[in-house]
């Protein structure tokens, strides 16, 4: 069986060089993953056929080729048209593309874009979660963390608003802009006393360290699930700007933290746990909930509430029905077998049978 795939490259000088060499950069010990409560795909369309035109990253290609692969294997009338491209969604606002594979969220600009052109959001599913300490580039999910001589093992959410953020008059929830997420000063955190800690803790102010807030998925990630939906950032971080330095902006972050002893940063658990200087803090899942320490199992149960994930978007008109040929393969994507993809591609962490059976609903 001949797999028919076009396929078009559209990627700057430095991703390419990414897609170039990446691939090298096996995981030194893949982690063990339960999917046998995960459903076993059970083709719904028997010789579903038609063109599915995907718009994707390099650092998803791969992952892609397998889903693509093996769902052919199993409707080989399928064909694919697939393009990597530094815009993943442009293809869904144009309408030249059904289903975009993303390694973050929608940005707010082009959840805007896309509304302004069909009056309504994409169908967001989540495929895979993203990774937690192994390989460059696989969407990691962020770490809060701290000087290794600080008193604190754990934060709640609410305290995170407080240190990370500042007043606002609301936030984006969706693509609605809504005054209930507004807060007061009043609930700033700028020392150490207001956590807890005492002595010579106590009015020492809070030098907080993170990745540019202007254009980040992850910096993103904190105004979705801590702001809620604002961006009003505490004007005392010290942003580091990814590029235009030798050393990568992580790195800078995590040092920074380890030499001062009343910082505290966001990163990726690769980069923390390569510095003896610092150590990661346990969160708040939510209000009055458990704390949950950033680990693999964690991450896959999605119970570490700043785990991150990949994303197809597709452009679904309220109240129509996903295409056959779409509904088809992101089945597939959320069976076990499509998971097994993600396992044995090594890039992401696959997703859980809670987290595949609220996906699944999205397309009925």
């Amino acid at each position: 069986m001949k797999l028919i795939r076009t396929r078009q490259f559209l990627l700057p000088a430095f991703a390419f060089a990414t897609f170039l060499f990446g691939a090298v950069l096996a995981p030194a010990q893949s982690p063990k993953f339960d999917l046998s409560l995960l459903p076993a795909y059970v083709p719904k369309v028997p010789n579903v056929h038609g063109v599915v035109r995907i718009h994707d990253c390099e650092l998803s290609q791969n992952l892609v080729h397998l889903w693509q692969d093996r769902f052919l294997k199993l409707h080989p009338l399928i064909r694919y048209s697939e393009y990597t491209v530094p815009s993943w969604f442009s293809g869904l606002h144009a309408g030249t593309g059904d289903l975009a594979v993303a390694g973050r969220g929608i940005y707010l600009t082009e959840l805007k874009g896309f509304q302004s052109i069909y009056g309504y959001a994409p169908l967001e599913i989540k495929i895979a979660t993203g990774g937690f300490n192994l390989r460059k580039g696989n969407t990691p999910g962020v770490i809060i963390f701290v000087h290794k001589e600080n008193p604190l093992t754990r934060l709640t959410l609410e305290q995170l608003d407080g240190i990370f953020g500042a007043q606002r008059s609301g936030g984006w929830v969706g693509g609605k802009w809504s005054t209930a997420v507004a807060r007061g000063p009043e609930k700033n955190i700028r020392t150490w006393g207001q956590l807890g800690l005492t002595g010579e803790w106590t009015d020492r102010p809070i030098n907080i360290f993170g990745i540019d807030a202007t254009l980040s998925g992850w910096s993103g990630m904190i105004q979705r699930d801590i702001f809620h939906g604002g961006d009003k950032w505490n004007p005392a971080i010290h942003e580091t700007v990814r590029g235009g330095t030798e050393i990568p902006a992580d790195a800078q972050i995590v040092a920074g933290v380890a030499r001062d002893r009343y910082a505290i940063g966001f990163s990726f658990m690769r980069v923390v746990e390569k510095d003896p200087g610092v150590k990661p803090l346990a969160l708040e899942t939510k209000p009055g909930g458990p704390f949950v320490a950033p680990t693999n199992e964690t991450f896959f149960r999605r119970t570490y509430p700043l785990a991150n994930a990949l994303y197809i978007y597709l452009n679904r008109p309220p109240g129509q029905p996903v295409p056959p040929r779409l509904k088809e393969f992101l089945t597939y994507i959320l069976s076990r077998e499509g998971q097994q993809a993600v396992v044995d591609d090594g890039m992401y962490i696959p997703l859980n049978e809670e987290a595949v059976r609220e996906e699944l609903k999205k397309l009925d």
